[in-house]
């Protein structure tokens, strides 16, 4: 049985657990829930970053980072690769994970921003971060109608870089002005691998 170690509030840890869904794997998969911001957590012993998504694999292996466990995922199933093997297909789904993944590091680098104490939170650190979360938003929007018809990992990172803006922004809505993003997320929201791993509310 893999391990995954894992937060609820962790956009890559969502996309690890939407990845096991779409794959038919998420019953061979035992999830640990782990908090990282505290002293001596054990993700420390698994992962020499501190960082969730990590994995123990059935021989005892370590992988960490979610494309890198996504995309092992993905060569154990038979049926439709998330990770598509060549071609023009494969690089369109591996930027638009990384559009995705850059979202959720803009959204976390916010996030932490706006938790440090007032006197040294950083306004223009905050809006940077904001500046580039839009920008891909933005990217996205122009090309949210020409997703592909099967699901990727591209579309998985996407999706769950959406949900982690609502979950921590419930009050800007990354929609206003881009209805096909949010025709699209609408849909791929109701995906049964994307509410068995929806965030808690906030």
């Amino acid at each position: 049985m893999m391990q995954l170690f894992y937060s609820p509030t962790s956009p890559y840890a969502r996309k690890v657990v939407v990845t096991a869904h779409e794959t038919g794997l998420i019953d061979r998969m035992t999830i640990l829930t782990t908090q990282v911001f505290v002293p001596e957590s054990p993700i420390e012993d698994v992962n020499p970053l501190g960082k969730v998504p990590a994995m123990i694999l059935d021989g005892g292996e370590v992988l960490y980072d979610s494309p890198v466990i996504c995309e092992y995922l993905d060569s154990l199933h038979d049926g439709i690769p998330l990770f598509p093997r060549a071609g023009g297909s494969r690089w369109t789904a591996l930027r638009r994970q990384a559009l995705g993944d850059g979202i959720m590091d803009a959204a976390v680098g916010k996030r932490l921003e706006s938790l440090r104490p007032e006197p040294l939170r950083s306004g223009d650190a905050m809006a940077f971060q904001t500046e580039k979360i839009e920008h891909a938003l933005d990217a996205l929007e122009n090309e949210a109608t020409e997703f592909e018809t099967e699901v990727t990992i591209g579309q998985i990172a996407v999706a769950c870089a959406l949900g982690y803006l609502d979950l921590r922004f419930p009050n800007v809505c990354w929609a206003t002005g881009r209805p096909d993003l949010e025709g699209w997320y609408q849909t791929f929201g109701e995906r049964r691998s994307m509410r068995a791993s929806a965030h808690p509310a906030p």
